[in-house]
């Protein structure tokens, strides 16, 4: 049972700022006002709204300084009133890279505890960059052209030519070491295997020191019929234009599906159709794989919606788009937060298109964390980034429990990159895979973001079945534990309740596996009590891991 959660009246920021806000610490006080995806787009504004009128109080209550500013993300208010507001932070004007928090407040109004990506005090003595910005930016250009030909994530294909740079833009770095005054710089390019690359670094204002690099292209009426390569015989919801019907769904945000037609640049075109009856279930028909995608797309608005009240990636309402046919022997999907939209390689001899539906979730929820948590794409943090779009494609797949794609725990196992029939992992034990872990240790942070993601995979997996061997939908899993416990499962929905209120209300961008386990075991208390059978199998799940 999922905690229910009511929509209040919505009070405008306005009205909050002028009489809500008392004299004090954290004494802002205001009525209930709506919950986590409920209502309207609206109302999703109008709650950012009145976070953002509490920033001050916020900001007061943690001691901020002068030059500290906060800026509203997101907010979730509780059945009970209690709320729970995630800021972005700012210090003299310039954006924080690893300022961000999440105020919780009581009732009435009262912080009473805050989760931070940094502890660290924000003292700069200078806003005024020894390097200039156009050096910066050649200096990150030159970074990133140094690395052409070589293979640095071989998840990844190598940068075949840089082809531009942002312009550098100033911003104070907060999320390891010693605060300090660095520049963003987004320089773009092209991968042998022809993606997209758009990397974002930062690097440091004085010394020009790369200090973060990250690939932000991630390895999305009328009713109709398709007949998808992977999801089978469906049902679509599309557009009535004219004499033809879009490839574009009213009912959920506009979402809507294109083709590249073998290109790599540009938003491609709209499909339509005389008939509205779509793809044949083969890859000869340009329109199958687009089935897919558009089905992928819409099956994950539902999942979010009927889960959570979630409107959308964003939470406003407005759907995101999906390109298929990109390229030419594209063995990928991809999510850009640039766009707004996945998209999909037709895979080798481009007969084997990559529109899984739990690759179309998993590549969407990359969306989701860059709009909650924005667990960042590298080290513990990376991991559980990764896991996060593994659970939740994982969960779109079981909740579609279509025919031809039945719900597991493993993922994208019938795309076959492998080439051998064998998924690209599995949730039981992730280490089966070859390259994952079923624990956490020490250096966890160290491998690639794919493999680091493996405990929490599996932590996911003994919450939602238990350990030892059972059978689901006719796949046979046996999950051990790392400290030889026997554990029994709350069930899936229990399981990813719980991950989804951690990653939107307690998670920040710097969180890691220890953190993980401390907003889950809170997520759980709040939708199931301290003392439920749901908080203690969190606990002993994530011991099953060596998280401790």
């Amino acid at each position: 049972m999922k905690r229910k959660l009511t929509v209040g009246a919505a009070l405008s920021a306005t009205v909050i700022l002028a009489s809500a806000i008392q004299v004090g610490v954290g004494t802002a006080q205001a009525a209930p006002v709506g919950s986590h995806g409920k209502g309207s787009a609206l109302q999703r504004a109008e709650l950012k709204d009145i976070a953002q009128a509490y920033a001050p109080a916020v900001a007061k209550a943690l001691g901020l300084g002068s030059a500290e500013a906060l800026v509203a993300k997101d907010a979730v208010v509780d059945a009970t009133g209690a709320k729970h507001l995630r800021f972005e932070r700012t210090f003299g004007g310039l954006a924080v890279i690893g300022g961000d928090l999440v105020a919780h407040l009581a009732p009435n109004g009262k912080v009473t505890s805050v989760d931070r990506a940094t502890e660290a005090t924000l003292a700069l003595p200078s806003l005024t960059p020894a390097v200039p910005a156009e050096k910066a930016a050649e200096k990150a250009k030159g970074a990133v052209q140094a690395t052409v030909g070589v293979t640095i994530d071989e998840d990844q294909s190598p940068i075949k030519e840089v082809t531009g740079a942002s312009a550098a833009k100033l911003v104070v770095w907060a999320t390891s070491g010693t605060p300090r005054l660095a520049y963003e710089t987004v320089v773009e390019g092209v991968r042998d295997n022809g993606i997209p690359s758009a990397q974002k670094l930062v690097t440091d204002a004085a010394t020009g020191e790369v200090l973060s690099t990250h690939e932000q292209y991630l390895a999305a009426a009328a009713t109709g019929s398709g007949k998808g390569v992977f999801v089978g015989s469906v049902t679509l919801t599309t557009n009535s234009s004219g004499s033809t019907y879009q490839l574009k769904d009213p009912s959920r945000g506009n979402m809507y599906t294109t083709t590249l037609a073998n290109k790599t640049s540009g938003n491609g075109t709209l499909l339509t159709d005389t008939d509205n009856v779509w793809g044949t279930g083969q890859v000869s028909s340009a329109q199958s794989a687009a089935v897919d995608a558009q089905f992928g797309g819409a099956a994950t608005w539902d999942y979010y919606k009927n889960s959570f009240g979630r409107l959308g990636i964003r939470n406003d309402g407005v759907g995101a788009y999906s390109r298929v046919h990109y390229g030419r022997n594209y063995v990928n999907a991809f999510w850009s937060d640039t766009c707004f939209c996945m998209t999909y390689g037709d895979g080798a001899s481009n007969t084997h298109p990559l529109t899984e539906l739990d690759v179309a979730g998993h590549e969407m929820t990359h969306g989701v964390t860059a709009n909650t948590a924005g667990l960042n794409y590298s080290g513990e943090s990376g991991g559980l980034n990764e896991a996060t779009s593994d659970i939740f494609g994982t969960m779109v797949e079981f909740s579609a429990n279509l025919a031809a794609d039945k719900g597991d725990y493993l993922i994208g196992e019938l795309i076959n990159i492998n080439g051998d029939g064998t998924p690209l992992r599995y949730m039981d034990k992730p280490s089966k895979d070859g390259g994952s872990k079923d624990a956490w240790s020490s250096t966890l942070g160290s491998l690639d973001v794919h493999y680091s993601s493996g405990p929490a995979n599996h932590f996911f997996y003994l919450l939602s079945e238990g350990s030892g061997a059972k059978t689901v939908n006719g796949v046979s899993y046996n999950s051990p534990t790392s400290n030889g416990s026997t554990l029994t499962g709350i069930g899936r929905d229990k399981a990813a309740a719980i991950w989804y209120r951690a990653l939107t209300v307690y998670w920040t961008s710097t969180t890691n596996y220890a953190g993980a386990r401390t907003g889950t075991l809170k997520a759980a208390s709040d939708l199931y009590g301290a003392t439920s059978a749901e908080y203690k199998a969190v606990a002993a799940a994530w011991s099953g891991v060596n998280v401790n």
